[in-house]
């Protein structure tokens, strides 16, 4: 992106002056030709702030000689970004983790996909009767049939045809979940309202973008729309975090439902247990269940998956069962009639049912949530052929049952279990209950990764249990936020029925903000025919708002208490993203000029000591105000400066290869530079600051080489110039908060005066000395190993990380409001959140902190 984004840019929405509709991140560069000095580089400095006419200050800010040359004015092409020429030099696009596995590791990998994705759905037939019957009771064989008909298409519609047949295949890259379609559509359009884009993270191998085509006039009406409209981002946004905040409303209401339902069975097993018996029991599975969550998903994966797969077999066999021993009758079902006949007899009761009949669809959402696990393939397989025969004999099985007992509706499936077989099913169930309430707690946890990748969740310690697959992850922090809540649910909320309402308002809220999303994947990226896509948004949606009109008429029996726990987790992650998008913009707005940085010189108004100092600050342009506070703060600067930016990119992974981009900051003889680390949110930062630190050295030499290549080719052996002006080094730093430092050190006059700059005094003398032995080198050479020698010497003297922490408040004059958001609010979060370098695990004796505090 050749302009900055200004800080007052309608929430980050940039435009560049050359950006054609249709065309994503990769054309968004001017396409105008500009007026340069005949010595400009296209690696020069970052003073994007400044008009591209302003040429005068742009001259001569890449050599290292000291001689002046005349300059002229040419005309040349677009400007290309050196950060978009290096991301071009892409490997293979990424593998996903699950191609080329052994027959032997797709059978373990099935029954893994059986404990973590299939739990939840798997465990509805524990409670999806008993629920529906209790807000309408039977009054005749044809309500059991009724109710059956809607449980069996409500299965086909929602978890086969939506979620399997459709929504899967909205993946991005493998990655499943809200914010994974929100990322999807940020790559497509420039939605995202966070200003940190460049044009370079379109072109990551893995990124895979595929341009809408000129002649689908739809996609690009559509892309133009988004692009151009704050309101539709705002909006998109809202739906996304409401959507993510449901997820993490149903990971605490799924092991409720799934163990309060399983440990109900006692009742029917011992007649003398009482309700406040159960409760303790449950609560005391709940305790264990999330106390054995740290122990990873591929671990307990593998152990549970045998046993749901007996679940399975126990839920076919027991329907096969019922279904010969009571009624046939039963399989009229099929016949999607019954349904319209079920709701002329019951009508309002009907109505209400229909939020007990939703629960048989609970847990679709997490096949797609926890998509990042696993493959879709192995998704859909299992589900197919396995997940729905067996669950659609076990609710066919109950249901010839009740018609026989319609008395026994209130634990309908423990009613129907053969009493020779009671106990070992129920413990069986129970062993499910405890899987599927893990199911839902491990795509909370993917969604809470995904979210804070993307800006939208306080930075928590994430734990990677698998070294095999890097999406298997666990959040201490939300485990055990998420144990607390469920716990005070289950207190206050004891009543399965009551619990069951809840828990459909919760899977209700994601599966809407679901549709949504895919819709507008549909019509921005697949680009298929509008009818389908029609019959999409009209057939789900609708279906939808009519389970959710349904659960909402009871939100007033105690299922509120979720929806309170969803508006808090809406407003954190809506908080966050506010506060973020204000640090980010104020930062962009009071980066330093680069007219500063020239009238500093090489020197930066101070001695530079040997050594590397690695500044980390968010921005991914220009110079952070935070480097003058370290100028006026320090009495000396490292010899080589380069400001590291640790970026998360719309990807689910960026190869390792790629994840550097480098770009000169100022003259060769300032040894600045930019560094941006891309990370996808699906990768890992696992490496130690030692390995961080080699594999960025290497990068920066590799653009070294990369950059004199092409400099010797452009320039075909002309010498670059400096045309650095002797003015006064008087000039004065005003910070954010209002103090006045003084830039100009009085020194600076000897320094420069001095025929050997301070700057290489001390770690490229021996350097220039050792270059100039070989006669038979070029200067091109010579300047390109001066260099290399320079960082390494400069290496050898040690890196320090120098950490700006920036923090905002809101001015005296904002609204109340604002005030309690930034300076409570987002303080407090921010203040609590884990810190961006501590997955470095950087020791103490190389960290300098300086902190900074803007008025936004």
């Amino acid at each position: 992106m050749a302009e900055e984004v200004g800080a007052g840019s309608g929430g980050g929405s940039s435009s560049g002056r050359g950006e054609i509709n249709g065309v994503g991140f990769g054309s968004m560069d001017s396409l105008e030709s500009r007026w340069v000095f005949q010595d400009e580089d296209d690696s020069d400095i970052d003073d994007d702030d400044e008009d591209d006419d302003d040429v005068p200050h742009r001259a001569g800010l890449d050599s290292e000689e000291e001689d002046t040359t005349e300059q002229r004015l040419i005309r040349t092409g677009p400007r290309i970004d050196s950060f978009d020429v290096e991301a071009l030099e892409v490997p293979g696009a990424h593998r996903s983790d699950y191609e080329d596995l052994s027959i032997g590791r797709k059978i373990i990998l099935a029954f893994q996909t059986l404990g973590v994705v299939f739990g939840d759905v798997g465990t509805s037939p524990l409670y999806t009767f008993s629920v529906m019957f209790h807000k309408a009771p039977i009054n005749g064989n044809e309500d059991v049939i009724g109710a059956l008909s809607l449980v069996l298409y409500t299965l086909i519609l929602i978890p086969l045809v939506k979620y399997v047949l459709v929504v899967l295949w909205a993946n991005d890259d493998g990655e499943g979940g809200t914010f994974a379609l929100y990322s999807l559509i940020c790559r497509h359009a420039k939605v995202s309202l966070l200003p940190n884009q460049l044009p370079s993270d379109a072109r990551i191998s893995s990124f895979r973008l595929k341009v809408p085509s000129p002649e689908l006039e739809r996609s690009l009406k559509i892309k133009e729309k988004l692009e151009n409209s704050l309101t539709l981002k705002k909006i998109l946004l809202i739906l996304v975090l409401a959507g993510t905040s449901m997820v993490i409303a149903d990971g605490v209401v799924t092991p409720a439902m799934s163990v309060m339902s399983a440990v109900g069975g006692l009742k029917v097993g011992v007649a003398a247990i009482e309700q406040d018996q159960v409760l303790m029991i449950a609560v005391a599975f709940l305790v264990v269940l999330f106390s054995v969550q740290k122990f990873g998903t591929s671990k307990v994966g593998l152990a549970v998956g045998p046993a749901l797969f007996i679940w399975f077999c126990s839920l076919a066999g027991i329907g096969i069962y019922n279904l010969i021993k009571y009624d046939t009758s039963v399989l009229r079902a099929f016949n999607p009639v019954h349904i319209y006949l079920y709701f002329k007899r019951n009508s309002v009761k009907a109505w209400y049912a229909l939020g007990g009949c939703l629960l048989c669809a609970t847990g679709s959402e997490a096949m797609f949530a926890d998509l990042c696990y696993f493959s879709v393939r192995s998704i859909q397989l299992t589900f197919v052929f396995l997940v729905l025969p067996c669950l659609l004999l076990g609710y066919l099985g109950q249901a010839a049952y009740l018609i026989g007992n319609p008395t026994d509706a209130e634990q309908a499936f423990f009613s129907s279990i053969p009493s020779g077989v009671f106990w070992p099913i129920l413990l069986v169930a129970n062993i499910a209950a405890l899987i599927a309430s893990r199911t839902m707690t491990t795509a909370t946890f993917s969604c809470i990764k995904q979210s804070t990748a993307l800006g939208c969740f306080p930075r928590l310690k994430i734990i990677h249990t698998s070294r095999k697959f890097m999406g298997q992850i666990y959040i201490p922090v939300i485990n055990w936020f998420l144990l607390a809540v469920c716990l005070i649910l289950v207190c206050c909320i004891s009543s399965i029925n009551e619990i069951g309402n809840a828990y459909g308002i919760a899977e209700l809220g994601v599966m809407m903000m679901t549709t949504i999303l895919v819709t507008i994947v549909m019509l921005l990226i697949w680009q298929i025919n509008i009818i389908i896509v029609l019959s999409f948004v009209i057939l789900f949606l609708g279906l939808e708002l009519t389970f959710f009109s349904s659960v909402l008429w009871s939100v007033t029996d105690g299922s509120w208490i979720i929806l309170v726990f969803a508006v808090i987790m809406f407003l954190i992650m809506y908080i966050w993203n506010y506060g973020s998008k204000l640090k980010y913009e104020t930062e962009v707005k009071q980066k330093l000029s680069m007219d500063l940085m020239r009238e500093l010189g090489c020197n930066l108004g101070t001695i530079r000591a040997p050594g590397i100092g690695l500044l980390y600050n968010e921005l991914v342009k220009g110079v952070p105000a935070i480097f003058g506070h370290f100028l006026t703060t320090l009495p000396a600067i490292h010899s080589m400066i380069i400001f590291v930016c640790i970026k998360y990119v719309p990807v689910p992974v960026v190869p390792q290869s790629e994840r550097f981009l480098f770009r000169r900051v100022c003259p060769k003889s300032y040894h600045i530079f930019r560094c941006i680390a891309r990370y996808g949110y699906k990768d890992v930062r696992k490496e130690n600051h030692q390995t961080f630190e080699q594999l960025l050295i290497e990068s920066l030499e590799k653009f070294i080489r990369r950059e004199a290549q092409e400099r010797q080719l452009e320039s075909d052996g002309d010498e670059d110039t400096d045309s650095e002006e002797d003015t006064s080094f008087s000039r004065v730093l005003i910070a954010p908060n209002g103090s006045v430092y003084s830039l100009g050190v009085p020194l600076l006059s000897e320094f420069r005066e001095s025929s050997n700059p301070v700057s290489e005094a001390s770690t490229s003398a021996e350097v220039k000395a050792d270059s100039s032995a070989d006669p038979s080198m070029s200067d091109p050479e010579h300047s390109l190993e001066r260099e290399l020698s320079f960082i390494r010497k400069a290496k050898e003297s040690g890196l320090v990380y120098l950490l700006g922490h920036g923090d905002i408040r809101a001015r005296k004059d904002s609204w109340f409001i604002k005030k309690l958001v930034i300076n409570y609010f987002y303080a407090f979060l921010r203040k609590n959140c884990r810190r961006g370098i501590a997955n470095l695990s950087v020791p103490h004796s190389n960290l300098m902190q300086v902190g900074m505090t803007y008025m936004v």
